[in-house]
């Protein structure tokens, strides 16, 4: 039985559902689900690529910015990185490398955790990273523990929570001046029907963004909103990055970001989200006023978002970005790199539609005010030694 035929069972059996539980089929079917079926829909051949598709530099930048969040804990003899959604793990893989190659120091602190609920990614991650899952610097960790449990849950070492393009993969619920969307049946076909929107729903839309106006849909994360509360609570002490395409209330309520749910199929767009089901990448951005608001309330001190263009050029700006360019021997290797990294942060690539969101918990919230990445420009960065 296809995906698409038990998603109509289910709607016979219980009825109209909704569009939540319909996108979590789609994408984390054990089974059928884009996430589960198979790993080839990643990088620049696929469906779509991240930032560690386009260069290493990626995540050898990322590691000097955790090397640096270390220095600031104080170089503590144990720090984990727990990585949600890691992927194929091109980005570990680089973080773990360059910081074993340039950061001896704190990669004998370091240990690497992924949360991922794909087994096949999970396959793909103990293959691609077998060496460190062999010496014990990288473990798996189930990402329903990390996003649902209680604080501890991290355990005692200070711990650094990456997060590149996770929340835009969670479900999301949708309404219009119709009501709520529910995905419905009719004639062996999916369809839509609207209901009367939830107590939650709106109070959502009124707190953290804005309600539908006549002939629009709006996305509403609830679910990213209660993941974040739940990473927030379970650290100890620590710093979270999250990297996304995604905005604020404020850019909503001027109009803009009103409807971003989209289907991605071999880097083409389609607003038919009832296509293929399982065949192709459902996402929506991510709303940061939410995000921010959740992990504030769980005691985190949560810096002004910058641009992923900020952020890598604050990091990179002090060797030049020396990182990009180690391995090459000829001018023509330059020259391709230094077009990559263009790709990264300027506003024609990646650099400002993506971007970052800092926060701290149980640190001097000036030390992470400090950190590379949310100080670029700035003439006089902090210091961190090790000792």
């Amino acid at each position: 039985m296809s995906l698409r035929d038990r998603i109509i069972q289910e709607i016979r059996e219980s009825g109209p559902i909704p569009f939540s539980r319909y996108m979590e089929l789609c994408l984390y079917d054990p089974i059928d689900g884009y996430y589960s079926r198979n790993v080839e829909q990643f990088g620049k051949a696929g469906d779509f690529y991240t930032s560690s598709d386009v260069h290493a530099v990626f995540g050898r930048l990322l590691a000097r910015q955790f090397e640096e969040i270390w220095r600031v804990l104080g170089c503590p003899h144990q720090i984990d990185i727990v990585e949600l959604g890691p992927g194929r793990g091109l980005f570990a893989q680089d973080v773990l490398d360059w910081s074993e190659k340039k950061f001896p120091q704190f990669f004998e602190a370091l240990h690497y955790r992924f949360a991922e609920r794909s087994l096949a990614l999970k396959e793909r991650l103990q293959s691609t990273l077998s060496r460190h899952f062999a010496a014990g610097k990288a473990s798996l960790v189930d990402i329903q523990g990390i996003t649902q449990s209680h604080a501890g849950t991290m355990g005692n070492a200070p711990t650094i929570i990456f997060a590149n393009e996770f929340f835009d993969a969670l479900p999301v619920d949708v309404v219009s001046a119709e009501g709520e969307l529910r995905v419905c049946e009719k004639e062996g076909r999916l369809s839509e029907t609207w209901i009367k929107p939830s107590a939650e729903t709106q109070s959502f839309l009124d707190r953290y963004g804005t309600r539908p106006e006549a002939g629009e849909r709006i996305d509403v994360p609830l679910l990213a909103h209660t993941r974040m509360a739940s990473i927030a609570e379970a650290i100890r002490e620590g710093v979270l990055i999250a990297i996304d395409y995604g905005y604020t209330r404020a850019e909503q309520l001027a109009g803009r970001h009103r409807g971003t749910l989209t289907a991605y199929r071999r880097h083409s767009t389609s607003a038919n989200f009832y296509e293929a089901p399982g065949e192709q990448d459902l996402t929506a951005h991510v709303n940061f006023t939410s995000l921010s608001a959740a992990a504030g309330e769980r005691g985190m001190q949560v810096r002004p978002l910058v641009t992923q263009s900020q952020f890598l050029l604050g990091i990179g700006e002090d060797n030049q970005f020396a990182d990009a360019f180690d391995d090459c021997r000829f001018p023509q290797e330059r020259a391709k790199v230094a077009l990559q990294l263009k790709h990264l942060i300027t506003p024609a690539g990646m650099g400002e539609s993506f971007h970052v969101m800092v926060a701290g918990k149980g640190i001097d919230p000036d030390l992470v005010a400090g950190l590379s990445g949310l100080s670029f420009g700035e003439p006089h960065k902090r210091n961190f030694s090790v000792p």
